[in-house]
C-alpha cells in the first residue's frame, strides 16, 4: 500500500492512523521498524520532513537514509521506474518529497515497498494528518469550523480531501487565479461534503473557529512571486489583527512573516503551528506503522 494523496487510506484507515498517532503522543512508541531501513528522497529542502521522518524512523527502532538531489539519479541519469526498483531492495518503506506528482504516482507503482509521498506540487498528505490529529487534539474530534485563508495550494487541496473525510465543516477563500482544483473539489465531494469556497477573506474568517494559512509563494514558483504577491495582498489573505478574532491559527511552516501572515500573529497563543509541527512526527509514525503492517 501506498500513501501518495490522504485518500489512499479510507475513511476508516485515517481514523486508526489518527488514534494509533495520539496514542503514540501520549505513550510509548513500539519498535515496529526494529532493523529497518526508511529511504528518504528529497528533491526539494525540508526541515519538519526530514527531521520528523528521520527522528521516527529512529524512535520506530529503525533508521533513515537521506537521498538528495546529487545522491541518486531521480529522472536523471535513470527512469524513475528503475530507481524505484533498485531502491526497493534495500529498504523498507520510501518516503519521496519531489516536485512532480507523477514522479511518486511512478515511484509508487514500480516500488516494491510501500512509498510515502512527504510533498508534491499536487499534494501534501502527512501535513494533513498532522493538522488533522491537530484540530481533534483541540476539539475531541472534529466538530469545529475552519477557514482556510490563501493560496489553494498542495497543502490546502489535502486538507480539503481530509476535511471531507472526517466530516471537518471547512471554507476555502483564495483568489479566483489560485483557487483549488476543479478536480480535487469533486473528489471531496466523493468523499463526504466539498468545501465551501468564496474569493473572500473576510467572509471565510468570520465565525470560524481555526483560520489556517501557508505561504502564498511556494517553492518553485519564484518567478510568479511578485504577481502573486501584488494579487494577494490587494485581496486582503494576509493573517492579522484586522482580519482575524480569536480564532485559533494554523500554519504548516515556514512562514514569510509579513507576508501571509504577522510576526505578532505568529507568535500569539491564538497560534497552534508548534503543535502541528510536533504532530508530524506522531502522525507519520502511525502511518509508517500502519503501511509496514501491510
Amino acid at each position: 500500500m501506498n500513501f501518495l494523496t490522504i485518500d489512499d487510506l479510507t475513511a476508516a484507515e485515517l481514523e486508526t492512523v489518527l488514534s494509533r498517532a495520539a496514542d503514540y503522543k501520549n505513550g510509548e512508541t513500539p519498535k515496529a521498524m526494529a532493523d529497518g531501513t526508511l529511504g528518504m528522497i528529497f528533491e526539494k529542502p525540508s526541515t519538519r520532513t526530514r527531521v520528523s521522518f528521520e527522528t521516527g524512523a529512529t524512535q520506530l527502532g529503525g533508521h533513515a537514509i537521506f537521498l538528495g538531489p546529487d545522491d541518486v539519479h531521480l529522472g536523471h541519469g535513470e527512469p524513475i521506474k528503475d530507481t524505484a526498483r533498485a531502491v526497493s531492495r534495500y529498504v523498507d518503506v520510501v518516503m519521496a518529497r519531489l516536485f512532480d506528482h507523477a514522479d511518486v504516482v511512478e515511484l509508487g507503482e514500480y516500488a516494491t515497498v510501500p512509498v510515502v509521498n512527504g510533498l508534491t506540487d499536487d499534494a501534501h498528505p502527512c501535513q494533513t494528518l498532522a493538522d488533522l490529529l491537530t484540530i481533534r487534539e483541540r476539539f475531541g474530534g472534529f466538530d469545529a469550523d475552519v477557514a482556510w485563508v490563501g493560496d489553494g495550494n498542495n497543502v490546502c487541496q489535502s486538507l480539503v480531501l481530509g476535511a471531507a473525510m472526517v466530516g471537518l465543516d471547512l471554507t476555502v477563500a483564495t483568489p479566483a487565479e489560485y483557487a483549488v482544483d476543479d478536480e480535487v473539489l469533486a473528489r471531496a465531494a466523493e468523499l463526504g461534503d466539498a468545501p465551501e469556497t468564496t474569493t473572500d477573506p473576510e467572509a471565510a474568517a468570520d465565525g470560524a473557529d481555526v483560520v489556517y494559512t501557508d505561504v502564498w509563494v511556494s517553492m518553485g514558483e519564484e518567478s510568479e512571486r511578485e504577481a502573486k504577491l501584488d494579487v494577494f495582498e490587494a485581496g486582503g489573505f494576509r493573517l492579522d489583527e484586522e482580519l482575524l478574532d480569536d480564532q485559533l491559527v494554523m500554519h504548516c511552516l515556514p512562514a514569510h512573516r509579513g507576508e501571509e501572515i504577522t510576526d505578532a500573529v505568529l507568535e500569539s497563543d491564538r497560534a497552534v503551528v508548534w503543535d502541528q509541527a510536533e504532530n508530524r512526527l506522531h502522525a507519520q509514525k502511525a502511518l509508517l506503522t500502519y503501511l509496514l503492517e501491510g
